[in-house]
């Protein structure tokens, strides 16, 4: 077997099937491992080794929960919603600040995103 594709994913043939699993968005490495038990794969098991039943059964069972397309459109949702109402988690999303309390006079630079460069705005705004 050669290339696994669930979900429009293609997963990665040289990993093993708990780890190849965790790409795609909404299974992560508990249900990846509950996946596995289920269909008697063991874990350790690289995707290229997986037989066309196993790939497919594979499939089918990570079609039993919701993944990609649907869960990102049920977060998308869940963030509209708290915007919508005005709840303080929603503002925070609104303004691309952390949402879950944490500090952000140092630090949150990967929600704020790279720092501005206040020196140069200073010296633009004295030599005009």
């Amino acid at each position: 077997m050669s290339a696994v594709r669930i979900h429009g994913i293609v997963l990665e043939p040289r990993k093993h099937v708990k780890i190849a699993l965790r790409s795609i968005y909404g299974i992560g490495p508990t249900r990846a491992e509950l996946i596995c038990e289920k269909l008697d794969l063991k874990p350790f098991t690289k995707i290229n080794e997986l037989t066309e039943d196993q790939a497919k059964l594979l499939s089918e069972a990570v079609t039993e929960f919701k993944v990609e397309g649907d869960l990102r459109r049920e977060v998308a949702m869940h963030i509209k919603r708290l915007r919508d109402i005005g709840a303080y988690r929603g503002l925070r999303h609104k303004r691309s600040l952390p949402v879950r309390g944490q500090r952000t006079r140092t630090n949150a630079r990967t929600r704020k995103g790279p720092r501005g460069n206040r020196m140069a705005k200073a010296k633009d705004a004295k030599s005009k």
